[in-house]
Parts: C-alpha cells; structure tokens; sequence
C-alpha cells in the first residue's frame, strides 16, 4: 500500500485565487482544483528527453508539491530533523529564503518521513501543515513565523498510518483544516478502535491561529479540502476516513453525510473531490471504488455508484483524476501491476478504454491534452479524447549530464505554472518549458 499523498497539494482562498496571475498554479491541481490548467500553446512534438530543463533542484523527504504564485515557488520538505520551507524564484530555481523547524515524525510503514500536504498561499502568508501535525504561518516576503499550532497535541490527534496528509483551504478569512482528533487516552490506529469526537474539521483565524470553530466525528484521510458553489451555496468538501461530508465552510456545520470506506483497516481515502455543476465525483482503490453524487440544498442525492464485486470503473489510489468535456481521465488500481489509465463516462460510470502497462499515474489537463507523469518518472502527452488512447509524445526527462532526472516514486502531481511543467520524483523538483 502506498501514501495517500499526490492529492495533499496546496488550497488558497478564493479571494486569493482571484488575485493570483493568469500563469499562476495557486491550488491543489490547479486554479480550480481539478487538475486542469487555462494555459494554451503547449509543444505537442518532444524529444526524447522531453520538454527543455529548465532547472532542477535535489529536495530532502516528502511529496508535497509547490505552491507557484507571483513568480515565487513555495515548496515544503525534510532534512534531517527539520522541515525546511523555502521560497524560490519560481523561473530560475534560486532561492529567496528559507525557514526551518523541528519534527520527529516517523512512518510506521517506513515511507517518506517528510511532508505530504502542500504550502496554502493566502496573501502575505504561507501556510503549512506538516506530516507531524505541526501547523504554522510564515510571511511570504521573508519566512519568518508567524504563529505555530500542535494540532495533534491539541486535538487529540492519533498519528493515522501515514501521517498528516490532507492540505488545508482558505475560505472567507477561515483556514479550513482536516484535524481527525480523538478523545484523550485513545489507542493506536492499527487497533482499529480508534473514534472522533467532534474534531474532524477545524476552523482557524489564518492571521493568528485562533481557532474559530470545530464539527464532525470523522478521522482524517489524505484527500484534501474543497470549497465549491453546490446547490446555490457555498460548500466544503471534506473526503474523510469514512466517507464524503458537506459542509457550511463559513459556521462549520454539516450539510451532508455520503459513507464511502473500504473494510480494510489499512485502507485509505486520498484522492480530492472532484467538481462539475451540482455534482462531486469521489473514487478509492481498496474497496468500494467510485461513485457520484448530486448536492442539493436538502442535501444529497446518488447519481451512479460502483456495484459490489471487483468492477470498478474507476478505482484511484492517491491520484485525483482530471475531467474534460463530461469524461474522466486517471489512473485506476491499487497496486503499481494491475494499475491502468482510464477513460471514463462522467455521468454513468461507463468505461470508454483502459490502456495498461503505464504503472500508476498522476495526470493535469492542458490545451487539449493531458499531460500523464509515470511513477517511474516516464512523461507522456496524449489527446483529450474519449474514444480511444491517442499518444502524441512520450518520453524520459534526463538532466544536464544525460542522467534520468525523475525516479521513482514520483506520485505527486504535475503543476503548470506561466509555461512551466514542474515535476517531482526521487526527492527533485524540475521545471520544464511545456509552453515557449
């Protein structure tokens, strides 16, 4: 089993968003959420070592992706016994500054041991949330703290299997965050006994720390928070460890309850939801797969879902699909053999074409196109196009000297940002020119 982490990227308020450039990447998968960029003009014919390197740099622990606004990258990683935020000149690779501070966190599953979730850029901060549960603010201009929350010293956090891995959202002068707190005195995760009691998600004042208000009795999961207008509202998304909850971002109060876990103990809910009109779309590999389903402001109502049995239409494991034109592009299967890319039909579920052997994948919407990013650090570009798998490029990023550039595991996902493509895999961080 793998970490539920390529879809813990960075969420930014929408007044932030709205503030953002034209060629800025500002959220998790994208200026939208949704893995699709606006960006036009790509290069469709690469050589074999793909678009140009434009620069690379080598990172410590972790699979968090930058954040990319105003011409400067924020990216959040591990050395040592220390994360390490730093800020660079999102163009050159240079680095501006940098902020550091201390973490002990340890995988039970021997995985990475740095961040999953991904910098929240709102205004004059940078905001983290480490895989230790450490929440701090730091200021954009130069790194210093801000302020620093223990959220799992306070809430009562049980370390779940791999740590922290939902990415906070800023909405309307709240930073919304999946906590997953437990009683005092709670057992470990693996006894599977483990119960929340009201901290599911918690409000904080972005500017001091303050909380502000607290709902939910779910434990946290990997997938990360979504606000989107549902059913004439405003509404939060929150794919906890058991299933799919709406909310009122502004009161914390529940809106919905959609169940949608695996039995497994070990399983894991870690792709973000995805958003099309009134309906969100949520999908996992280790058992039930996906479904979707129509917010209305009574609630909820089902759209299709998968049927018991091994079919699944689509079953992704950290990887958040892209939608285009009412089809759904990604990756489908738990483990690195069995895992697929697939097209499937929005509204019903149907499987258009599967195409294997491409090992487990990460996948962003440009121009027509998707850009697809191996595991293995393979890159390929293929057609929008739901009737059949149609490859226009593929091929292998090497550095400078001729050297593979990207390794496995390379399971976060690609971010495009004022023409460059930035792609993370065996702790390095590179930035391609996609669009001249």
């Amino acid at each position: 089993m793998k970490l539920g982490i390529a879809m813990s990227w960075l969420v930014v308020s929408v007044s932030s968003a709205s503030m953002a450039l034209a060629g800025d990447w500002p959220s998790i998968l994208g200026p939208e959420r949704d893995g699709r960029s606006p960006e036009t003009g790509i290069v469709t014919q690469w050589p074999a070592a793909g678009p140009q390197l434009i620069w690379s740099r080598d990172l410590g622990e972790g699979y968090s992706m930058p954040a990319i606004v105003g011409g400067r990258l924020y990216q959040f990683d591990r050395v040592a016994d220390e994360t390490r935020l730093v800020c660079l000149d999102a163009a050159k690779g240079r680095e501006l500054w940098r902020a550091m501070a201390p973490t002990g966190y340890s995988d039970y599953y021997g995985y990475s041991n740095g961040p999953r979730a991904s910098p929240v850029v709102d205004g004059e901060r940078v905001i983290t949330f480490g895989v230790d549960g450490q929440l701090r603010a730091h200021a954009a201009e130069d790194g210093r703290e801000l302020w620093h929350v223990d959220v799992h010293e306070r809430y009562g956090v049980v370390q779940i299997f791999f740590g922290v891995g939902s990415t906070p959202v800023v909405e309307k002068g709240l930073l919304l965050v999946m906590v997953g707190g437990s009683p005092v005195g709670s057992p470990e995760i693996h006894s599977g006994s483990v119960i929340g009691d009201g901290k599911a998600i918690v409000a904080f004042d972005p500017a001091t720390g303050r909380e502000r208000w607290r709902f939910g009795d779910e434990l946290a999961s990997y997938s990360s928070l979504v606000v989107a207008a549902l059913g004439g509202q405003r509404t939060g998304l929150a794919f906890l460890r058991g299933g799919l909850v709406g909310f009122d971002p502004v009161r914390g109060v529940e809106r919905f309850h959609y169940p949608w876990r695996a039995r497994r103990l070990q399983s894991v809910n870690a792709a973000t939801p995805l958003v099309v009109g009134d309906e969100v779309f949520i999908t996992e590999s280790y058992g039930p797969g996906a479904s979707l389903v129509r917010v209305t402001r009574a609630g909820h109502e089902l759209v299709w879902r998968d049927p018991p049995g091994r079919v699944r239409s689509i079953a992704s494991h950290w990887s958040t699909p892209v939608v285009h034109e009412g089809h759904l592009y990604g990756s489908s299967g738990e483990k690195t053999g069995a895992a697929e890319l697939r097209c499937v039909e929005w509204a019903t579920g149907r499987v258009r074409w599967q195409q294997p052997a491409l090992a487990r994948t990460t996948q962003l919407y440009v121009d027509g196109h998707i850009v697809v990013f191996t595991e293995y650090g393979e890159l390929l570009l293929i057609e929008a196009d739901p009737t059949a798998f149609h490859l226009v490029a593929r091929a292998t990023p090497v550095d400078e000297r001729g050297r593979k550039l990207l390794s496995y595991p390379a399971w976060s996902p690609p971010a495009l940002a004022d023409g460059l493509l930035y792609l993370l895999g065996g702790n390095r961080l590179a930035a391609l020119r996609l669009i001249p």
